[in-house]
């Protein structure tokens, strides 16, 4: 007769296969921070710097170091109360586990000389690495969020500021706290603490968090349509609308805080945002005006191998300033008209120009994963987590990091936690992590919060042809052209001139690209570019009618903003 560990043991396997296969059927093996989709089941090869790199998925082999990681990283009423599931695998390299602990049940396991790791926001600590990572393993990070096309997601995440209805101020940090345990005892949110602090919630695959100033940040889920993206911003508004308007409070969809100076912003208690708050002064003239008074939405979307991510990557930057003008919707700061159409654009151009722009090299013919990894060493860092803390490193280097030469913690060595979170403090036009990010676009109200994956994600850089016309489009591009597009945009928005035109004519046709690429689909998706529709055949972008209104039905008062903008 078999012993009774045997079979405990056989379950245990059982049990993680079952729970695979329903990941795998689901579409779901991945999310990191942002509540976004980023582990890939096949690594197409390519050529390039990371072409060796493949993903893999194992089972009741590991299932005993599966369990085993977990239990370091949770404690036992976790893991009675909550199944054990995976959120990412991927194999990078054959260094030992870098386990991560996080209250995802981020694991790590290694198996035939390769690793599996689910990287998390630091939570809890990292386990310290018996082995340096290489430069190999930063690559193969990049390289697993890899995915075939079936099990490719949309993710949108959008910000809101957060006043008093009465007095139209900034909410403060209690008023906020207030406001999240009443979402989460309502509506069966779990509770994101730092300390005695109450700093977001977590339900299933989306996430809410908080902005240096208090922003209201709502992660999505990865959903497989525009319909579930839209219902998904509509349930999250009705339920934080739901406890917010019995507290009095509101909230406002624009890109930058119209009336409030920095002084009348407050603080969020986070660690990491004490540290930026020091350092961007050292680095650029708007940096806090970045951090308290600017809200975007953006869009995250997965790619197939490293090749469709540099084609992605390459569309994105080229047409960012286009989106920039169609969600241009920042033309106020303090009660007046600042002289920009997206002023939280702007802003970028001199926060820190070491982690932001257009990313040039992008369009060289040796772009691939490697070259990103490369061009992320050198960003300056912010920070390390360590014994639930965060250790002020700004200014040093990722690469003596993992040389573990770092000041900050000298003889350390990082874990792909650590490189997780630093890839999270770059702040290009476009980003890659495990997906690329969409970052040009100025927050908005709800119907824009839709149009923004459609335009983007569905329309144009998940439909073949589409994405292939762009690239064409573009391919004759300069730098020199992007990056002046880059720098005029957020002033002159469609009206600015472009070869023989003006950047509207281009608008026009990526706009009928995005429209075909929905038609494709068949999902009945076209209509969610109503918002953009709009803004393109007017030539009149959201900011240029909120500057009408105020020179005109408002009678030069900035408050009717906020209910002209209120969610």
């Amino acid at each position: 007769m078999l012993s009774l560990r045997y079979w405990s043991f056989y379950i245990i396997c059982f049990y993680l296969m079952v729970e695979m296969n329903v990941a795998l059927l689901n579409g779901a093996l991945g999310i990191v921070k942002d509540g976004w989709v980023v582990a890939g089941m096949t690594l197409v090869g390519q050529a390039g710097p990371s072409s060796s790199i493949l993903t893999e998925i194992s089972r009741c082999k590991a299932a005993q170091n599966v369990v085993i990681a977990m239990a370091r990283s949770t404690d036992a009423s976790k893991l009675k109360d909550t199944p054990p599931r995976f959120s990412s695998l991927s194999c990078n390299s054959s260094k030992t586990p870098q386990i991560l602990s996080s209250e995802s049940l981020s694991v790590g396991m290694k198996r035939r000389h390769r690793v599996v790791v689910a990287a998390s926001p630091p939570t809890e600590d990292a386990v310290i690495a018996t082995e340096p990572l290489t430069k190999e393993d930063l690559i193969g990070y990049l390289a697993s969020g890899c995915k075939p096309k079936e099990n490719w997601r949309i993710g949108t995440e959008h910000e809101k500021f957060g006043f008093e209805i009465g007095t139209l101020r900034p909410m403060k940090y209690e008023q906020i706290a207030e406001l999240l345990h009443g979402i989460a005892e309502r509506f069966d949110w779990d509770r994101i603490m730092e300390g005695d602090n109450i700093i977001g919630l977590q339900q299933g695959k989306q996430s809410i968090s908080l902005e240096p100033g208090g922003q209201f940040e709502l992660s999505g889920a990865p959903v497989e349509t525009l319909h579930q993206t839209c219902a998904e911003v509509n349930s999250h508004l009705y339920q934080v609308k739901a406890v917010a308007e019995e507290m009095g409070i509101g909230f406002l969809g624009i890109g930058f805080q119209p009336k409030w100076g920095l002084k009348d912003i407050p603080v969020m208690p986070k660690g990491r945002y004490d540290i930026m708050r020091n350092y961007m002064p050292k680095v650029g003239s708007l940096g806090l005006d970045m951090m308290f008074r600017t809200c975007t939405v953006q869009v995250n979307l997965d790619f197939i191998s490293e090749a469709d991510m540099i084609r992605k990557f390459r569309a994105g930057l080229a047409l960012q300033p286009v989106a920039t003008a169609l969600f241009a919707n920042s033309p106020f700061t303090e009660g007046k008209p600042n002289g920009y159409l997206s002023l939280r654009s702007h802003i970028w151009t001199d926060t820190d120009n070491n982690r932001a722009g257009m990313l040039p090299f992008v369009f060289n013919d040796t772009f691939g994963f490697e070259q990103y990894v490369d061009y992320a060493l050198d960003v300056p860092m912010y920070f390390v987590y360590r014994k639930k803390k965060y250790i002020d490193c700004t200014g040093m280097s990722f690469r003596d990091f993992l040389a573990g030469k770092l000041p900050c913690i000298p003889g350390e060595l990082p874990t792909l936690n650590d490189w997780e979170n630093h890839l999270t403090t770059i702040f290009p036009e476009v980003r890659l992590k495990r997906y690329l990010e969409m970052r040009g676009a100025d927050g908005g109200p709800w119907r824009r919060l839709c149009a923004l994956p459609a335009f983007w994600v569905v329309g144009l850089l998940y439909d073949e042809d589409s994405l292939q016309t762009v690239l064409d489009m573009t391919a004759d591009w300069t730098s020199e052209e992007r990056q002046m597009l880059r720098n005029k945009v957020p002033k002159t928005g469609l009206k600015t001139p472009f070869r023989d035109g003006l950047l509207r004519h281009v608008a026009e046709e990526v706009l009928k690209l995005a429209k075909d690429g929905l038609e494709r689909r068949g999902f009945k998706e076209v209509g969610f570019l109503n918002a953009v529709s709009d803004v393109v055949s007017t030539g009149v972008t959201p900011a240029e009618k909120l500057l009408e209104l105020y020179h005109g039905k408002w009678g030069r008062s900035i408050d009717p903003v906020f209910e002209e903008l209120l969610y």
